[in-house]
């Protein structure tokens, strides 16, 4: 299923043109994001008159992981207007005196913001940032590109709020931040490792350049997106459930921003992409609610062992997207849900259909100037997948968090 979101921002800190920002919020983005809202709102009428009870259980499990979302969206887009984001990406252009050192820390930075700020605020707006600082040192930009969404999907299995999956399928659990990452974590480094090492081997290339000459940048503001990031970061390790606090300090942050005219509605609106949000909620409320009337699904995972559930995770995830493939295989309680997540998270490289990172990734691309290539993504993926979600299950058997 495939998604759009806008991913424009009209910050200075931000390295993309007045010219792209308005390409990005042209007629088709949001022409696919009022279908996928028909869609949703179809689905959710007919799981609603099929069975009214699952259906309102669906929704208790799935309603969280999007107001997550919409909240670490907003907090993303006032970081990102006040400079947080490209400011990291030029110091770490200065520091890097090698391409190889450069693409390590990119993995970092796209590895932390991923995990604090959800694998879609990371592609969303980090990839104009690293296209620029891969052209700031005289090209190479592919390995950066490309990475920065492998990487986020790879690195979304730390915590909870790092991918919409994660909350989804934990709606089962009573586990917060702290007790995810102490399971997780061995897991998710694993998969970012792998995934950064097949990343690099694929564009060795492009990582021998030598720095350029820099510019200095735009000095950022250190003051309402930092505070937010910091306290959103902070709710999501501490909090078992930490949707509505992060969405109100969404919703403060961005109201400030409005109020004192640094921003307008439609801009905001945009970004958050309310029609696409709602319309992929509605889905994954109908594919919930048949998990719950059908058996299938359940009784299909009750005979698998973790290689099984993540192997039909990965495939549901390119089937129908990540976020309804993870309500319709969660909505009842699965026998391995970490193997279930490291199917549903790392799945998704394998191609486009696989989640919302793929079309924010496309937008954030190309309105920085660069030209993804979705068959080199895929072919990237295609070895970056079973190497990863390899290295991520074995670690989860070695480590018991089963």
């Amino acid at each position: 299923m495939l998604l759009a979101v806008g991913a424009s921002g009209t910050g200075s800190g931000r390295p993309s043109s007045g010219r792209s920002r308005e390409r990005d919020g042209d007629g088709s983005g949001r022409h696919l994001g009022w279908l996928l809202a028909g869609a949703g709102v179809a689905g959710l009428v007919a799981a609603v008159a099929a069975s009214p009870a699952d259906a309102r259980a669906a929704a208790s499990q799935d309603w969280p992981p999007f107001v997550l979302v919409a909240g670490l969206l907003l907090i993303g887009l006032v970081a990102s207007d006040q400079g947080l984001f490209s400011a990291a990406g030029h110091q770490l252009a200065r520091a890097a005196r090698g391409g190889g050192i450069l693409f390590i820390g990119a993995t970092v930075m796209i590895g932390v913001v991923t995990a604090t700020m959800n694998l879609d605020t990371s592609v969303a707006f980090l990839t104009p940032v690293l296209v620029y600082t891969a052209r700031s040192r005289g090209g190479g930009e592919a390995a950066l590109l490309y990475g920065c969404l492998l990487l986020s999907n790879a690195g979304s299995l730390l915590l909870p709020g790092s991918n919409l999956t994660n909350l989804i399928v934990l709606g089962h659990f009573h586990l917060g931040g702290a007790g995810f990452l102490d399971r997780m974590w061995p897991s998710a480094l694993a998969a970012l490792v792998v995934t950064a090492a097949v990343v690099a081997g694929f564009e060795h290339r492009g990582l021998r350049m030598s720095a350029g000459d820099l510019t200095r940048p735009e000095r950022p503001v250190l003051g309402l997106g930092l505070i937010a990031v910091v306290i959103a970061t902070v709710l999501v390790v501490a909090l078992p459930s930490p949707a509505l606090p992060v969405a109100i300090t969404g919703v403060a942050a961005t109201g400030i921003r409005l109020v004192t005219g640094r921003d307008h509605l439609p801009h905001v609106a945009r970004e958050i992409g309310v029609p696409t949000l709602a319309g992929l909620f509605g889905v994954a409320v109908a594919l919930g609610t048949l998990g719950r009337a059908w058996a299938g699904p359940a009784t299909l995972l009750s005979h698998l062992g973790l290689w099984g559930t993540a192997a039909v995770a990965a495939a549901g995830s390119v089937l129908v997207n990540n976020l309804p493939a993870a309500s319709l295989l969660a909505a009842r309680t699965p026998g391995h849900p970490f193997a279930l997540l490291i199917g549903l998270n790392l799945g998704p490289n394998l191609f486009v259909t696989g989640s919302l990172a793929w079309l924010l990734w496309l937008r954030a691309a190309r309105s920085a100037g660069a030209r993804p290539s979705l068959a080199r993504a895929s072919r990237i993926g295609a070895v970056a997948v079973p190497l990863s979600m390899a290295a991520a299950l074995a670690v989860l058997a070695l480590t018991g968090s089963q």
